[in-house]
């Protein structure tokens, strides 16, 4: 028995695998640099295994081949799928192809007089002062207007001419398109016009056919049309990509991550779910584990090489219903995560009077400085620099042939010339230690802000949570983030540089169906929304087609005050009183006030259902040492830290036991990441292999 789990980044495919196969065990110990193994309690182990995404010379495809080096079996040889469990994975192929503008041809058919409503938009202006305004391109490549019209009650104004239809959309499928959008005025409530079409298409032989009152059944002819081209667009790339990978796995149950935090089956996994696929399974690995450490309020902090996602939990994932992605603006749920430009690989430099931080970033190629490929200096140089980040404990795959360590001596020599072209200009005599400290200085403070909007800036107090980091980089700047927002405790799970592909094992399936309302909040509208719920819970149960036996639904409704915008999701209750009253409490807590003149407006409602999965257990690690035998340093180095060097010991992860503690300053080191124990921090490991991490103070 294998399950898979795997995240195909940009950069990197983590896979996290769990077996109870000994033979495969025995083949993948003899490469203990390549595979971390980790034994579980009942027979099982956990194997954790990273590879590059794209490698064209290698292999097709890193997640396939990820299966055939833990099972150990060369390319031309058939996978015995009989021993494969489950693929659960999350991927940026439909991301990718959404940055790149690298999706399917498609034409838009809209009601006629629309023809640029979805370039036109919400006329925002999100840059007030530009001169220059540089609209993002469209996804559609053609538009037919359709002369049909229901009107806001559903009376039929204008019938379809099908003829005329007809000889249109043939007209487009001569040209190679295969992809239509179909979006109708206020047809989220009068969908038949967009059935006629749909079935028409279907004739014609379209391939793929979304349809708004399917794709995003909202109000908002603008969001719901931009939703329904967003998936034209991206739906056939996916089909592409899950049929690769199901042609090399035949018989094999494969799930994919959706944007909202659950898992679906691969035959339908859409383009409009897809777009947060990766983050989204690093949520949940973050709080999933979190949980299971004993931690209910949560902030997640995700620091890869080019950026860095925030997230804020509090009993439940926090969605939105708007956002906007490349681009491309969309109307469906997904997890709320605040992206910014901040990473490990984020370039520093001097603009002649203050020092910036980003947003542009080295990448793997040619990377930061120390990379050996002539890189500009960027944030991992200066924990280099600060002697938080050492060479011999890094892996050696940098320089021409692969295999060089990183080189520290071109860092030291570019933070000189910097301190002394910063000395020459603003006549500051800081030493290059100091240089360094103030970049670092400068990027946690731009990562805290991210927090800040995720968090206090919605009325929460962050000083209660604790700080979830995990990522490549998460590790090196945590307590620094955590001090800056006067956090007092730090989560570091043994799978921190993997977790978000740990994450698509502990997800569940999750099904959201969403109805449109836009009626005023009253108890006798409960009936219809008993109704209503009623109606989008057999819908999404029908989504999952597994025995139903261990299935949580939640049911909400969106609020806003009359004359408002700004929606809150509730809990849906019998009684309207109880209703308003957690309305009321959510909208003081986010803007400070609440207006009881006003009448409440049910902008739709939503039900989720879930089913629970199976998944892994954590492993447990036995004391061996005695409880006041201290754990052994390999080394002690010297860290700037505080505007002083400090002398401070590096402890390797795989050396400690439950309960061992230790002082800052520290260095942990471990397979997948550095974690840096600034002073006046303690760090304690549990039977669980979670490090935690508090203030001394605090």
């Amino acid at each position: 028995m294998l399950k898979v789990f795997a995240d195909r980044g940009g950069t990197f495919t983590d896979i996290v695998a769990v077996t109870n196969n000994q033979a495969i065990i025995d083949g993948l110990s003899k490469h203990p640099e390549r595979f971390l193994i980790v034994p579980l309690h009942n027979q099982q182990w956990i194997i954790v295994y990273k590879l590059l995404s794209e490698n064209p010379e290698q292999y097709q495809d890193a997640a396939i081949q990820g299966i055939r080096d833990i099972i150990g079996i060369a390319n031309n040889e058939p996978i015995p799928t009989e021993a494969i469990e489950v693929l659960k994975m999350g991927t940026t192929v439909a991301t990718n192809a959404l940055l790149e503008r690298k999706g399917d041809r498609v034409v838009l058919l809209i009601t006629k007089g629309f023809k640029d409503a979805l370039r036109i938009g919400y006329q925002n202006r999100p840059n007030i002062f530009a001169r220059h305004i540089i609209l993002p391109t469209m996804l559609y490549e053609q538009v037919i207007e359709i002369d049909e019209r229901y009107d806001a009650k559903g009376n039929e104004l204008i019938p379809i001419k099908i003829e005329q239809v007809k000889n249109d959309l043939e007209a487009v499928y001569h040209t190679g398109i295969r992809s239509c959008a179909i979006v109708f005025m206020h047809s989220d409530r009068y969908p038949n016009h967009e059935q006629q079409i749909a079935q028409l298409a279907q004739e014609i032989g379209f391939t793929q056919i979304s349809i708004s009152h399917q794709v995003s059944p909202l109000m908002k002819l603008v969001s719901r049309g931009d939703t329904t081209v967003v998936d034209a667009y991206l739906t056939p790339i996916l089909r592409r990509y899950v049929n690769q990978v199901a042609s090399q796995l035949p018989g094999v149950k494969l799930m994919f991550m959706k944007s909202d935090g659950g898992l679906v089956a691969a035959e339908q996994f859409q383009g409009k779910d897809s777009i947060l696929s990766g983050p989204a399974g690093g949520i949940v690995g973050a709080v999933q584990t979190s949980k299971r450490a004993g931690f209910e309020l949560v902030i997640t902090f995700d620091m890869g090489g080019t950026s860095t996602d925030v997230a804020h939990f509090k009993g439940e994932y926090e969605r939105q219903l708007d956002s906007e992605i490349a681009g491309a603006r969309m109307r469906v749920p997904v997890l709320a995560i605040n992206t910014i430009a901040a990473g490990g690989g984020s370039v520093l430099f001097f603009d002649g009077s203050s020092y910036r931080v980003g947003p542009k970033s080295a990448g793997s190629n040619p990377g930061p400085a120390c990379y050996r490929r002539g890189g500009p200096l960027a944030v991992t140089d200066a924990n280099v620099m600060l002697g938080k980040i050492h060479p011999q404990y890094f892996p050696s795959v940098f320089g021409i042939d692969g295999n060089s360590p990183l080189d520290k001596d071109t860092v030291i020599q570019q933070f000189t010339q910097l301190a002394q072209d910063i000395q020459a200009a603003t006549l500051n005599h800081s030493t290059p230690e100091e240089v360094a400290a103030g970049f670092i200085a400068i990027a946690v403070e731009n990562m805290a802000n991210a927090i800040k909007k995720i968090s206090l800036q919605r009325g929460y107090d962050v000083t209660q949570y604790v700080l979830c980091c995990f990522g490549g980089a998460g590790g090196q700047v945590a307590c620094l983030i955590a001090d800056t927002l006067g956090m007092k405790t730090i989560f570091l799970h043994p799978y921190a540089g993997v977790l978000s592909a740990y994450g698509m094992g502990l997800a569940d399936v999750r099904a959201i169906r969403e109805g449109g309302v836009e009626q005023p909040l009253s108890q006798a509208l409960i009936p219809k929304l008993q109704q209503l719920m009623e109606y989008l819970e057999a819908q999404a149960i029908s989504e999952i087609d597994e025995a139903l036996s261990r299935v949580e639904v939640i049911r909400k409704i969106n609020l806003k005050y009359e004359g408002t915008n700004s929606t809150m999701a509730i809990n849906f209750a019998n009684n309207v009183v109880l209703m308003r009253q957690d309305f009321e409490t959510e909208h003081q807590s986010r803007y400070g006030f609440i207006q009881l003149e006003k009448n409440l407006i049910v902008e739709s409602a939503s039900v989720e259902v879930i089913q629970k999965m199976d998944t892994p257990e954590e492993a447990l690690i036995t004391r061996t040492r005695f409880l006041d035998e201290a754990p052994v340093c390999v080394e002690i180095v010297r860290m700037f830290s505080h505007n002083k060097w400090h002398d401070t010991p590096i402890y390797r992860r795989e050396d400690l036991q439950p309960e061992d503690s230790i002082n800052g300053p520290a260095i942990v080191v471990e397979k997948i990441g550095t974690i840096v124990i600034e002073p006046n921090w303690n760090a304690r490991l549990t039977e669980r292999n979670h490090l935690i991490l508090k203030r001394k103070d605090g």
